[in-house]
């Protein structure tokens, strides 16, 4: 397949005005923080007091990897193949500070295109897609009919989110304004393998999910009995994101 230059990405995606790219030097184990700031980009209270200024994508202490994930908006880590070590692990990280020309203008997914462009530039990066066909699972409405209630709310909501609770409590979801799209994603990240929305609801809803896979009921079994969803085996098509190489960024 084709490898993407950075000359090429440069004429078809629109620039930062001014962009950093430097290593990071937090502490080993810390994650991943920051994101991108754009006009319509929806945030909960919590995650709002963080968020970068308006027209700005500040990342801190991300992987190439991570940088990755979050320019080309690919839900799951797993979808990055790539061959140099350094790239999805080990200790090199770094941090991002940029702005779009008209910070009062511009959306989430033009800034998502502008970081692509500052990766690819920057780090030299050249990648291909690939089609591959796994064994995973479709969320779909189940035979009894969803249970779930369209959101009236103006934005996306999240009052709870202990997928990893303390022992003898449960795991929870509380959420206004929630896709379905995004409660697959969410799905993949906890062990069922990649997940598909083929449910066609549409929009945002309210709901609570609660479950314990240790006392009951298992998660597969609450998504049924709370939402009226179901989660059905079957191959599923993924866009596998391979780096064929990269170089680490010098001096800005």
């Amino acid at each position: 397949m084709a490898l993407v230059s950075a000359h090429q990405t440069r004429a078809q995606l629109p620039a930062f005005e001014v962009a950093s790219i430097k290593p990071s030097t937090s502490l080993p184990g810390g994650g991943i923080s920051g994101g991108c700031h754009g006009i319509d980009s929806q945030y909960d209270p919590n995650q709002a007091a963080a968020a970068p200024p308006l027209g700005r994508c500040v990342i801190s202490n991300g992987r190439l990897s991570h940088l990755v994930s979050m320019a080309w908006r690919l839900h799951d880590m797993y979808l990055i193949q790539s061959e140099p070590d350094w790239i999805a692990r080990g200790s090199e990280r770094f941090n991002i500070d940029a702005t779009a020309e008209d910070p009062r203008g511009t959306t989430e997914a033009q800034l998502r295109d502008m970081l692509q462009s500052l990766l690819i530039d920057r780090f030299q990066l050249k990648f291909h897609r690939d089609t591959v066909e796994e064994s995973g699972f479709a969320l779909v409405v189940g035979n009894n009919g969803s249970k779930l209630q369209a959101s009236t709310a103006e934005e996306l909501e999240v009052l709870a989110y202990i997928t990893t609770p303390t022992p003898g409590q449960p795991a929870v979801m509380d959420v206004r304004k929630y896709s379905m799209a995004r409660l697959a994603g969410l799905l993949s990240g906890l062990g069922f393998g990649p997940v598909i929305d083929k449910t066609g609801l549409t929009g945002g809803y309210d709901f609570t999910l609660s479950w314990n896979e240790n006392t009951g009921p298992a998660l597969s079994t609450a998504l049924e009995d709370q939402l009226g969803l179901q989660l059905e085996p079957q191959k599923v098509t993924l866009s596998l994101f391979v780096i064929d190489s990269a170089k680490r960024p010098g001096e800005n």
